[in-house]
């Protein structure tokens, strides 16, 4: 590369050419940028799903570079959606002024402002999927969800915080919004707000539509909390007593762990759609969150799901406050180290869990069943685990960025969330342990993230600081316990054990399966001959080492027929149990590609659902992790 470089260089001085000077992206500083910017976003095309961007920036004469987010927080990847922006034009005083983009950093633009300017006009649209093979939708004729990073550049040089900004947006007529943004004033379909640094503005998304309902979680708090919904069509935004209340209990019962909150007020944001794409986004002082449309109106049916906003609400504490150093950056545009996810995202998937089953957003047996699907997928369902680590899949955002994956048990994708609840299961049942039961992670969250009530800027964190609140509840050597589990090699469904609780796996399927088999119009055949398979027949990810896979099945593949009967779930559940009394194979006709061919299945192991048992004389930790405070 660099010899081609030197030829380039020596051709272009033969022939007497200039190769234009590279500019570089000026390094952020922490200091405060001159002006404040204004921000006007027009979100009114349904048609076309666009929305177009007018900003005016004060300026210097002089070289300026303008950023558009990048690496995108919650994302924890450089997931900004840079090819969907178009149209980009930049003046003053009516005058075209040139901008090239960075060689380097596609995020990044370059301009020389001239003299005499002091302030600049970019306009460009934000063109959204129009469908989710482009991306997640986020305009419809109902509904909308505007993400400040999606529709702003903003002058590179300073930390974001130190950036001012004043934003506007206009609506489609008649509709309502909610955001954590707080409003300045409201004329017609257009609503300004007051001005807030481009760090939290990007931290302050918006949920707009025609059928909204707000309701008031924490009754009478001085601080408050709303849940604000959004949805299809009016009849979906009745509310139960009974939902009314979990949601109502979540707020308390977080608040009965942490003793505090980091947030001068707290916005759900909830729509109910099966349109907008689905979503479940932290932010310090609101989270947006999708749901099915019947979230409310089918309480009994809808639970699946339901553990959402307590994840993304334990986000205020736990990744939005208290955030690992690494992923702390002064820009959006600069490289985040993600390694800390484990505590991030791991400890909030544990806390998710619970507090939906503390709060009632799930039954004690609904809890129960999700933990024993979790028991078993690091059981039987990671054979990844014996090459990869947790810790290494928290560069999974940066690796994949959730892109399908071809075998995804055993490449593994993001096992920090679920892999990580294990690690803190294991780390609340020994704690209860060395103390007689006396401490547990509640305790631990109290201290490390309960700290400094009201506070809303970001406090950041190394392993140590962990390792050293640890120690302040309950000495051990914390650090090689985790260590053992986060670097090892290990079956993580033990932690289960730790807390008083057997996996066993029987032939019935348990309501956390059924919820999920409903959910995904599948079949989960996942620990019995290796594969979940879609209602079509299409495989989904096919358990490496698994006897399907043994005989040659893979995930591209879609099962025809069942002992030469045209496939139907209900048949190949069949012929697994048919199979524990005969030595004969189960014979799948599948279509890969073009090719049909009959491929046999050497499986008698009947049906296998995985299940918690107690285990007799050990204590029960576990019951008292769910059990409301």
């Amino acid at each position: 590369m660099r010899h081609t470089a030197v030829v380039a260089a020596v051709l272009s001085t033969l022939l007497g050419l200039a190769l234009p000077a590279r500019a570089d992206v000026p390094a952020p500083l922490d200091t405060p940028y001159q002006g404040t910017l204004k921000l006007d976003v027009d979100a009114t095309d349904l048609a076309h799903r666009i929305f177009r961007v007018h900003e005016v920036l004060p300026v210097k004469p002089g070289p300026l570079t303008l950023l558009y987010p990048a690496w995108i927080p919650g994302h924890h990847s450089p997931t900004g959606p840079i090819d969907k922006v178009a149209g980009i034009k930049v003046s003053a005083n009516g005058q075209a002024i040139k901008w090239e983009r960075d060689q380097g950093d596609v995020h990044a633009f370059h301009l020389e402002v001239p003299q005499g300017v002091d302030e600049i006009n970019v306009d460009f649209q934000f063109l959204s999927p129009q469908n989710g093979g482009q991306g997640r939708v986020v305009m419809t004729p109902q509904m909308l969800n505007l993400q400040w990073n999606t529709v702003a550049l903003y002058p590179a040089g300073h930390y974001s915080r130190q950036i001012q900004v004043q934003p506007n947006v206009t609506l489609p007529q008649g509709w309502h919004f909610a955001t954590a943004l707080e409003q300045q004033s409201h004329k017609g379909d257009t609503v300004s707000f007051k001005a807030i640094d481009f760090e939290n503005l990007v931290d302050s998304p918006i949920f707009a539509g025609q059928h909204y309902k707000k309701v008031d979680l924490n009754p009478g708090a001085k601080v408050p909390v709303v849940l604000n919904v959004f949805a299809d069509q009016e009849k979906d935004l009745a509310i139960s007593d009974e939902g009314l209340k979990a949601h109502r209990n979540l707020i308390q019962q977080m608040y009965k762990v942490y003793g505090a909150h980091h947030y001068n007020h707290y916005d759900f944001l909830l729509a109910l759609t099966d349109k907008l794409g689905g979503i479940g986004l932290e932010h310090h002082r609101s989270s947006e969150n999708s749901g099915e449309r019947n979230y409310f109106r089918e309480w009994d049916k809808s639970w699946l799901g339901r553990d959402l906003l307590a994840h993304e609400f334990n986000h205020s504490w736990n990744g939005k406050y208290r955030r690992p150093a690494g992923i702390w950056t002064p820009t959006y545009n600069q490289v985040k180290r993600d390694h800390g996810l484990w505590v991030y995202e791991g400890q909030t998937q544990y806390w998710g869990f619970v507090f939906s089953a503390r709060s009632g957003l799930w039954n004690h047996d609904q809890a129960m069943d999700m933990l024993a699907r979790l028991a078993a997928t690091y059981d039987k369902g990671r054979p990844g685990m014996n090459w990869r680590t947790i810790l290494d899949t928290t560069n999974d955002p940066t690796i994949a960025q959730r892109a399908p994956l071809a075998f995804r048990n055993y490449q593994m994708s993001e096992d920090y969330y679920s892999g990580g609840q294990l690690i803190w299961l294991a780390v609340d049942a020994k704690l209860r342990e060395l103390s007689g039961n006396k401490r547990s992670l509640d305790d631990f969250a109290k201290a490390f993230f309960g700290v400094n009530p009201g506070a809303w800027d970001v406090l950041t964190y190394e392993f140590d600081d962990v390792i050293a609140s640890l120690n302040g509840v309950q000495k051990y050597d914390w650090a090689s316990f985790i260590n053992s589990r986060l670097k090892g090699h290990v079956n993580l469904s033990k932690s289960l054990n730790d807390q008083g609780w057997q996996l066993v796996y029987d032939d019935k399927a348990s309501d956390a399966i059924t919820a999920v088999e409903g959910r995904y119009k599948a079949t989960d055949l996942t620990y019995s001959l290796g594969f979940m398979v879609g209602k079509d027949g299409s495989l989904k990810d096919v358990l490496w080492d698994s006897p399907a896979f043994n005989a040659g099945l893979s995930p591209s593949m879609t099962i025809v027929a069942v002992n030469g009967v045209q496939f139907d779930g209900d048949a190949l559940k069949d012929a697994v149990t048919d199979a524990k009394t005969s030595q004969a194979p189960i014979e799948l006709l599948v279509k890969d590609f073009d090719q049909y061919r009959t491929l046999k299945v050497d499986y008698h192991g009947g049906l296998k659902y995985p299940h918690l048992v107690r285990i007799k004389g050990q204590k029960d930790y576990l019951s008292q992790v769910l059990k409301p405070r």
